[in-house]
């Protein structure tokens, strides 16, 4: 499903991604750990077309995306929530869901998508006509999820979509993650700070760190790695 090979990002002089290469798989959940500053957001971002490489390849979904456009990604079948989400507070519940699906021409599937969305978050369902910016933390983050789920996306990134909030609302998005994958064959990149609960609903890890890869395998073998957990992982 997707494929980054050799891949730098700079900013300036500094080397934010330093010859990373990645492989993740159709269908599956990678989790993409380490600590702040280690490359994740600029990994997605890159990804996604926000930030251009240096150098190496970007391929997805079978295709060449390094040089892409990101609205072409996109329609592509790629989804990205940023970290904070990006919820446009003066914006309705459900006007922010409608967005994740404006470029579809397909009403009757828009419609479903919506309903979708209503199902795996209740919340949103039951909030439809309030303003974004009267949402919690927690409601705000199932709103950037919904959003980017009516694109109907084939891949989607996700980072850090547990910071700030508790413990049993983080619990409800993994548990929405691994469903999703299970039932849609949704294939995820997930960047997380919270190494044992990304780990816990993926198939495998890579650990960033000063923007190399510093070690990669499958989740149960990088949660049992006490010296990596915690060199890298923080706990």
């Amino acid at each position: 499903m997707l494929e980054i090979d050799a891949v730098t990002t700079t900013y300036g002089a500094v080397r934010a991604l330093d010859e990373v290469t990645i492989g993740v798989d159709e269908g599956s959940i990678t989790a993409v750990l380490g600590a702040n500053g280690a490359g994740k957001t600029t990994l997605l971002r890159t990804i996604s077309g926000l930030v251009r490489p240096r150098s190496g390849r970007i391929t997805a979904f079978g295709r060449d995306i390094t040089r892409t456009p990101t609205d072409e990604i996109a329609r592509g079948g790629l989804a990205h929530v940023p970290e904070g989400g990006g919820v446009i507070t003066e914006l309705t519940v459900e006007e922010n869901l409608r967005l994740g699906a404006l470029w579809r021409r397909d009403r009757a599937d828009r419609a479903a998508a919506l309903r979708e969305v209503h199902e795996l978050f209740p919340p949103l369902a039951e909030r439809g006509d309030r303003a974004a910016s009267t949402l919690s933390g927690g409601e705000r983050q199932m709103l950037a999820i919904g959003r980017a789920l009516m694109s109907r996306p084939r891949l989607l990134l996700l980072d850090e979509p547990s910071l700030g909030l508790a413990p049993l609302v983080t619990e409800r998005i993994m548990h929405v993650l691994r469903d999703l994958r299970s039932r849609t064959g949704l294939t995820v990149v997930l960047v997380e700070q919270n190494a044992r609960s990304a780990l816990s609903i993926s198939d495998r890890g890579f650990v960033l760190a000063l923007g190399r890869v510093v070690a990669s395998d499958d989740a149960g073998t990088l949660l049992a790695d006490d010296q990596l957990r915690h060199a890298y992982l923080g706990f």
